[in-house]
């Protein structure tokens, strides 16, 4: 087997990784991501046989794999998945659609869904904008986005311009 990407995320559900892979292939769209293999527990398992043990799949061209590892571990904030939205659009979807179903808004643009996985919400702008060599706007700009649970891109964009 030749392998496709050498870097993978992997992450630990204590349940739901099958579900959770089809919520966020709904959320970005069909034609974003797809299953790549599903392989459940076999017989003297850890896991009930025949139940999901994990889902490969890819999602905005990253190949990722979902484990349903049990309650060994919980997901947090230490690990999340950054997402740059071209526009407020985008960044509105996204923030209601990934944390349908039980997910929380949290500070700064970031949203937990309903697994526990953290996602992070930003516009592509707000990269220029933190790479301005103007100390002043870059401070604005970090000072807004810290006020902020969902990113208001307007906002952003006046703190930057100083307006």
């Amino acid at each position: 087997m030749k392998i496709q990407q050498k870097l993978t995320p992997f992450v630990w559900y204590q349940s739901g990784a099958e579900v959770a892979v089809a919520h966020y292939l709904k959320v970005f769209g069909a034609d974003k991501g797809r299953v790549i293999h599903t392989q459940r527990w076999g017989e003297n398992s850890p896991g009930a046989a025949g139940t999901v043990m994990v889902v490969q799949f890819e999602l905005l061209g990253q190949q990722m794999t979902a484990f349903n590892g049990g309650s060994h571990f919980k997901l947090n904030e230490a690990f999340s998945l950054m997402v740059a939205c071209e526009d407020q659009a985008e960044i509105d979807h996204l923030w209601e659609q990934l944390q349908a179903g039980g997910g929380k808004p949290k500070a700064c643009g970031w949203v937990e869904d309903a697994w526990g996985l953290s996602w992070q919400i930003i516009p592509a702008a707000w990269f220029e904008m933190i790479r301005d060599p103007d100390p002043a706007r870059v401070q604005r700009v970090f000072q807004s986005i810290w006020s902020m649970e969902k990113i208001d891109l307007a906002a952003l964009q006046r703190a930057y311009d100083g307006t």
